[in-house]
């Protein structure tokens, strides 16, 4: 017990001693400190802005195939494999609808969409344009995590409307005048007979080779179709999306593929499948992660090696010091360690410095402009980037106080003090 007291004792002397060299030589400390506050910054931007870059790539992902874990099931007519040719015709989508609904029901699945992309005709200022419409169902857009630039998504009085609702993308609004969606623009809709659609959301452009695209829901599409073959389902077949947890979509995926093959028939082509980043054999942030700690590994080690010889230098002028201090009882454990303590202390204290100013930076909006997208679910600071900072610094000021702390035991006392 008197051993772990007289440990414990040494080492916080040690820490208070290391303390009190910072306070005395604080303007050499803060030149030598400011590359290792500057390095540390840069080592936990680099990792935190990683976790925010792959976040980026995450929702970009799911808006197009959906989160994790999202089945799309394609139930249509059967091939025959030597002609390629339809074997029968499709399931009527009568058929396909009851039988999708009460798989739904009978997992509990809460998110599901039919999908079904079809051209709608819209008489703009300038003419009659050829624009393609997505007929989905109101979960479509949690399930693919739409933004919104004007406006709203569906919901579910929306089905019910005389004037079909219409979510439009940019190219399409650019198109109109880019009118403001509160006031419920209207535009005309050219079908079997004149129907006019209310624009309630306007989606953000992707590129500037953008065609105008609009989204209905899936209720609407009988109304604005142009022939009997246009309404959801027709001769291609129907698609359908349903979310569910990652952790059962292999069971679930097997289940819909049985259970709709026993309502619907032999007869009919049924798959089901993932497509989402999630269902990858590989990791797709892999080479993200690799990049990151590679820079990540080279600023910690140009931080290590100016610490290093600003440290060298720096015992070079204590070694008078050093030596009246062994002259009054100093071991050379208790200089070893003091000098090593310098460090370490003073670089956490520069590490906690940086890491601070990293938080700032990455939760300032700022970063999100830099990557030209807004998150819908910003991570919050990574806990293990402050920690990976806090002990690079740490490591950095072990290693750089290391050899400083070797040379000054080294020194002999009569020499010391004759410097």
């Amino acid at each position: 017990m008197r051993g772990i007291s007289q440990a414990f004792t040494a080492i916080v002397s040690t820490i208070v001693e290391a303390r009190e060299e910072l306070r005395i030589h604080r303007g050499r400390v803060l030149l030598s400190l400011i590359g290792v506050a500057v390095a540390v910054l840069a080592l936990t931007t680099v990792v935190a802005a990683g976790a925010v870059t792959e976040q980026v790539s995450r929702e970009a992902n799911e808006r197009s195939a959906g989160r994790p874990a999202t089945l799309t099931v394609y139930i249509g007519a059967a091939y025959d494999p030597q002609t390629g040719m339809p074997a029968s015709d499709a399931p009527a989508v009568s058929a396909t609808d009851a039988a999708w609904a009460e798989a739904m029901q009978r997992y509990g699945i809460e998110y599901h969409s039919r999908v079904l992309n079809q051209p709608m005709r819209v008489q703009f200022t300038d003419g009659v344009v050829d624009a393609n419409a997505r007929a989905v169902d109101v979960a479509f857009g949690e399930m693919h995590r739409v933004a919104l630039v004007e406006g709203a998504w569906f919901v579910d009085g929306d089905r019910d409307r005389f004037a079909p609702a219409l979510v439009v993308n940019e190219a399409f609004w650019d198109r109109l005048g880019r009118p403001p969606v509160a006031a419920n623009p209207v535009i005309e809709i050219v079908a079997d007979r004149p129907v006019t659609g209310v624009i309630i959301g306007v989606t953000p452009r992707q590129s500037e080779y953008d065609a105008p695209e609009a989204t209905l829901l899936i209720e609407s599409l009988p109304s604005v179709a142009t022939t009997e073959s246009d309404v959801i389902g027709g001769p291609q077949g129907a698609q359908y999306e349903a979310w569910v947890p990652e952790s059962e979509a292999d069971a679930l995926t097997a289940a819909l593929q049985s259970d709709l093959r026993s309502a619907i028939g032999e007869d009919a082509e049924i798959s089901v499948n993932r497509n989402d980043w999630g269902a990858w054999p590989f990791d797709p942030f892999l080479a993200l992660k690799l990049l990151v700690g590679g820079v990540a590994g080279v600023i910690l080690l140009l931080g290590a090696l100016g610490l290093v010889n600003i440290a060298l230098v720096t015992v070079r002028t204590r070694i008078r010091e050093i030596g009246i201090r062994r002259s009054f009882g100093a071991t050379s454990g208790r200089i070893f360690f003091a000098v090593l303590m310098e460090s370490v202390v003073a670089t956490f204290l520069a590490g906690a410095v940086g890491v601070g100013i990293s938080i700032a930076l990455v939760r300032s909006p700022l970063l999100q402009l830099a990557f030209g997208t807004a998150l819908d679910d910003a991570p919050a600071f990574p806990i293990d980037a402050a920690i990976i900072g806090l002990v690079a610094a740490t490591a950095v000021g072990a290693i750089a106080g290391l050899l400083p702390a070797v040379a000054a035991v080294r020194v002999r006392v009569i020499d010391a003090i004759r410097f």
